[in-house]
């Protein structure tokens, strides 16, 4: 189970480049741009969902100044009846606690069933924060290394545009 030691560990192992902050425990986007960490739209916001009959489980990466209209985006991209996932579902696919939800979080997903989906507008930027499976730290990659990671551990990932 990768926590944030581990994520740390695998990031120094893989050589990336990265930027670690510690701090206190951030439950939303708002406590992030109240610590002032989001003055460059690149901390991510993160939305866990599961389809109608709960048999499918995906992850939205988006830019933090977006909402994600549920019901449009399912409709964009043929999922039916999106909704949030319950925090056991989170625990149970990806390994965290609601309000550390992270694209790092897919890691811990052994079986491979959480879709990414990757807001494009973040490949016109050159990192991102994401928090490192822990809310109280939050980890600046290059943007192509966190699309690598996913893309080697072997979640389906999709980079779409989320409109604003």
């Amino acid at each position: 189970m990768y926590d944030k030691k581990e994520i740390k560990r695998l990031l120094d192992e893989k050589g990336l480049a990265y930027e670690w902050v510690d701090h206190e425990a951030a439950f939303t986007i708002e406590d992030m741009v109240r610590m002032g960490f989001d003055k460059e739209l690149d901390v991510a916001k993160n939305l866990f969902l599961r389809d109608g009959k709960g048999e499918n489980h995906y992850l939205i990466v988006v830019r933090s100044d977006k909402k994600v209209n549920l019901k449009e985006f399912g409709q964009a991209f043929g999922l039916s009846k999106l909704s949030f996932a319950s925090e056991e579902r989170l625990m149970k696919f990806l390994g965290l606690k609601k309000g550390a939800v992270t694209p790092l979080g897919v890691l811990n997903d052994t079986e491979k069933q959480v879709e990414v989906f990757f807001d494009q507008d973040f490949l016109e930027m050159k990192k991102i924060g994401v928090h490192p499976n822990d809310n109280t730290a939050t980890v600046y990659l290059l943007i192509q290394d966190l699309l690598e990671m996913i893309q080697e551990h072997g979640n389906q990932l999709k980079v779409v545009r989320i409109p604003q």
